[in-house]
């Protein structure tokens, strides 16, 4: 697979995703936020999301839909993962998306780490980088 740049690239990934696993989804409290409003986006674009929270313990649902604890646990497929971490916790999800096992994996807008991408991308995962998920399913949708 590979790390995916150009807008081909991305348009065609969008083409092919249906599923998408938003890790470090923020809930409806904080609705100003990227890490909320993004993922409402694709909800409203017709994509299936799954909340993955890093926080909030006591969330069951966010955005109408059970939340999930880890990438792993979602019932397969998982198209993409939408990651909102910063690049220093990237790394500790390594395990969970290699055993998740998605299509892709979109680390978005200011979020950018070569090593995680390359171990990512060797293990058969389209990985995008620092771009936002909700401007670019806008723009091809």
């Amino acid at each position: 697979m590979a790390l995916l740049e150009s807008d081909a690239q991305i348009r065609a990934l969008l083409g092919k995703t249906r599923r998408i696993a938003v890790l470090g989804i923020k809930t409806e409290a904080a609705a100003d936020q990227p890490a909320f409003y993004v993922a409402k986006a694709c909800l409203d674009l017709g994509y299936d999301v799954v909340p993955v929270p890093v926080y909030y313990p006591e969330a069951k649902q966010i955005l109408g839909r059970p939340v999930f604890r880890r990438v792993c646990d979602i019932d397969p497929p998982v198209d993409m993962v939408d990651v909102f971490r910063r690049p220093k916790d990237l790394v500790a999800h390594l395990d969970d998306l290699l055993a998740a096992k998605p299509r892709s994996v979109w680390l978005q807008l200011g979020i950018r780490d070569d090593s995680f991408a390359k171990v990512l991308s060797d293990a058969g995962i389209d990985v995008v980088q620092d771009r936002c998920l909700m401007v670019d399913a806008r723009r091809f949708a």
